[in-house]
């Protein structure tokens, strides 16, 4: 058991998980690509209005997939914005990108499109818009510019701009179901496919390299290694838990909409009053609730806010560390424009508890707790 005693995310459990995954066992089919394994990604096509959808052990596999899709040769560049999660980088560094590190808008945190027309030259192979916080990137802005788009949706699922669902805006996208998200089988991912093209190939790498699947749709008469490819299919347990989440989006989803309001709503005085901003949310933009984080006016009052909260059994977290600046970072690529933006937010960030199944008495704690601090 956690020894905080508001966590700052706690999975939560929405009432088919164990009787699914007892069918799953019952099956005798545990190895992944089953019965459970197709029921979620047919309701993930309907969610979300996606070509193809193929689940993946992780959000970070279903990026490595994407990366592969792309082709990846020494030279190319991926444009992804350093205030993410080393994933969104990693899957195409790995693979031979030059990463290009590009800076976030302060209002969104989204990655910043003015940043990537300057970015953009010859040798740019594809550009990473990661939805941060399940809030939008400027799409439209990133599609004009007439290079492939990987939508990083680990925070987007169920959010929309626009008219449209976020992940059906790139060529791909990839989707988390780790622990921490609001929906979840412990890890798991899904690469969510809008370009046909891309359908055949794809199913081929996630089967190791083979056309595995051709032939147990009858389209070959043996399989064999035709491409390059990885291990990326997750296990019908994990499948059949993600489909009993799946199938209460609605319901998750309401619920993170009253807490994400609620805190909105009952911490704005305080926040004008003490110089900290809430989220910023465009109005065209329908976001999926994936998180609640403040903007402190300083680092300093950043961390003197968390430790208050823990001194209260409250945990609060920040949040990424700006890639251009990791070693890693700095060995896989450049930032030839500077990330001043991310920087400053990533000094200034955090999060507060934020999970379906927070309780109205611990959020109530948490605004109480928020409230008595003077930054």
């Amino acid at each position: 058991m956690s020894a905080w005693r508001i966590p700052f995310n706690r999975p939560t459990l929405l009432g088919s998980e164990f009787d699914y995954m007892r069918m799953a066992l019952e099956s005798g089919r545990l190895s992944g690509g089953g019965a459970f394994s197709a029921r979620a990604e047919k309701t993930l096509e309907r969610q979300v209005g996606a070509a193809r959808v193929l689940l993946t052990p992780s959000g970070t596999a279903a990026l490595e997939m994407a990366a592969l899709l792309l082709r990846l040769q020494p030279g190319g560049e991926v444009i992804v914005p350093s205030f993410t999660f080393v994933s969104t980088a990693n899957a195409f560094y790995q693979f031979g990108a030059r990463i290009v590190f590009a800076d976030i808008r302060p209002d969104t945190l989204n990655i910043d499109e003015r940043q990537v027309r300057q970015l953009i030259t010859p040798r740019t192979r594809a550009i990473v818009a990661v939805h941060y916080a399940g809030v939008g990137a400027d799409m439209k802005a990133l599609l004009d510019f007439n290079v492939p788009v990987i939508e990083d949706n680990a925070h987007g699922l169920f959010g929309r701009s626009g008219n449209k669902p976020l992940g059906s805006f790139g060529s791909a996208a990839a989707t988390s179901f780790h622990e921490t998200k609001s929906f979840t089988c412990g890890e798991g991912g899904a690469l969510i496919l809008n370009q046909p093209a891309w359908i055949e190939r794809a199913e081929i790498l996630r089967e190791k390299g083979t056309n595995r699947n051709q032939f147990f749709l009858g389209q070959v008469d043996k399989y064999t290694w035709v491409d390059r490819g990885s291990s990326y299919l997750p296990s019908e347990l994990s499948a059949a838990f993600l489909l009993a989440q799946l199938e209460r989006c609605d319901e998750v989803q309401t619920r993170r909409r009253i807490l994400w309001e609620r805190y909105a709503r009952e911490l704005e005085g305080w926040a004008c009053a003490s110089a900290v901003r809430l989220p910023y949310i465009p109005a065209d933009c329908d976001q999926a609730f994936h998180m609640f984080y403040l903007l402190l006016p300083s680092n300093e009052a950043r961390n003197r806010l968390i430790a208050h909260l823990a001194a209260r059994g409250i945990l609060a977290v920040f949040h990424y560390v700006p890639l251009d600046s990791s070693p890693a970072g700095r060995e896989a690529g450049v930032a030839p424009l500077g990330c001043p933006v991310t920087a400053d937010i990533s000094a200034r960030l955090v999060r507060l508890p934020f999970f379906t199944g927070l309780s109205e008495e611990d959020q109530t704690e948490v605004i109480r707790a928020v409230r008595e601090f003077s930054p």
